[in-house]
């Protein structure tokens, strides 16, 4: 393909757009918005079906995006169906659409990617994680994703990882060459806490916040336990929606219940969002496994200090700019929690020089003309 020719691009995988439902809601949001800046044409396949955060979110789905096409695709929304069932129709509809590209994202999508390559299309896939080590999943799903990454090795065109650690994951595994492009962040406008004051009653530099998905490989059970031991007067917040794993919500809010200093805020997004960012003492991600954390580099985007586990995803992101503990170690994540409440100028220390670096190395429009030269091959 020449340089300057505009594309053709479909892209599936990802729950909808606009959407912050999760990592790759966010990606897809904003390298599809960037090829239509830079000229291409691009359509997204939403999923339909219940948002995660619940009735209160539900939208009607825009035709237009920013300039991206906003298609959506029929969805058996039940846990463990609403990503085949939604991909397999997607795929069906760009193995016979008039698409130069078709970039599917994450592992269990992936498995339909034979599809529109049995049509000539180039397939891009970003594996935004690995997935089938994902705590939630039963044997079916994990079967099925893991399927999804052998067909992705073995039809796609291109992969995109999000780590160094999963590029050697390939590597070792399947002798398999992917393409490192990671994420990116944008510079957020600071808000002083009024909503989150008004709502949950928290002020500045009065809580540590937990920003995700309520799931089991966040590492939210070390977390609560390690707090429950910290001697401090300020909040632990855990803002999220659980997506297919309402029990373990459950589970853990009742481990939390016997704490008052522990506060959950369900889903949230826009002001109420940026305000819980600007205004955070701490911010934490203890997780098991992550592709590459986007809450993460938004709360160091925000100048946050952070305290995340050494696993490469989360310390390959921060480098020297953020506290990290053993993963999954509840007393060295007690500790260390404690270590930063009681040091108020080693917390500011960090906030100090953490927003700058973050900005520089991951840069969205980088992101975006990476994968445009991945699709030009």
């Amino acid at each position: 393909m020449k340089d300057n020719t505009p594309l053709k691009i479909a892209m599936f995988g990802h729950k909808r757009v606009p959407s912050r439902e999760g990592g790759v809601e966010m990606v897809v949001g904003e390298l599809s918005s960037r090829l239509v800046a830079l000229g291409h044409s691009v359509t997204c396949y939403n999923r339909s079906g219940r948002h995660i955060g619940g009735s209160d979110f539900q939208k009607k789905q825009p035709r237009f995006y920013k300039g991206v096409r906003i298609k959506k695709v029929l969805t058996i929304d039940k846990k463990g169906l609403a990503a085949v069932s939604s991909s397999v129709v997607a795929s069906i509809k760009c193995a016979f659409g008039r698409f130069d590209v078709v970039h599917i994202h994450a592992e269990g999508p992936a498995f339909m990617c034979w599809m529109p390559k049995l049509f000539r299309k180039k397939v891009v896939v970003t594996v935004h994680g690995l997935d089938h080590q994902r705590a939630k999943w039963g044997k079916f799903a994990s079967k099925y994703i893991m399927s999804g990454e052998k067909n992705a090795v073995r039809f796609a065109d291109e992969i995109i990882v999000l780590s160094e650690g999963v590029k050697k994951y390939f590597e070792d595994t399947y002798n398999r060459d992917t393409v490192f492009i990671p994420n990116g962040v944008n510079r957020p406008e600071l808000f002083s806490p009024e909503l989150i004051k008004d709502v949950f009653d928290l002020d500045k530099d009065k809580y540590i916040l937990f920003l995700g998905r309520l799931v089991p490989e966040k590492g939210l059970v070390y977390l609560i336990n390690a707090f429950k031991k910290v001697k401090t007067d300020k909040k632990l917040v855990i803002a999220g929606g659980s997506s297919d794993t309402s029990d373990f919500e459950k589970g853990i809010k009742a481990l939390a219940s016997d704490d008052e200093r522990i506060v959950f805020t369900g889903f949230v997004e826009g002001q109420l969002l940026s305000e819980l960012y600007s205004n955070a003492f701490v911010y934490t991600l203890p997780s098991d496994l992550e592709g590459m954390p986007l809450s993460l580099l938004e709360a160091m985007s925000y100048g946050n200090c952070c305290l995340v586990s050494d696993i490469g995803e989360c310390a390959d992101v921060v480098e020297d700019k953020a506290v990290l503990f053993k993963k999954g170690d509840t007393e060295d994540l007690r500790e260390k929690l404690q270590l930063l409440c009681d040091n108020e100028e080693l917390v500011n220390k960090y906030k100090t020089q953490v927003a700058d670096y973050i900005l520089k190395k991951y840069n969205w429009d980088n992101v975006a003309a990476e994968t445009l030269k991945l699709y030009k091959k």
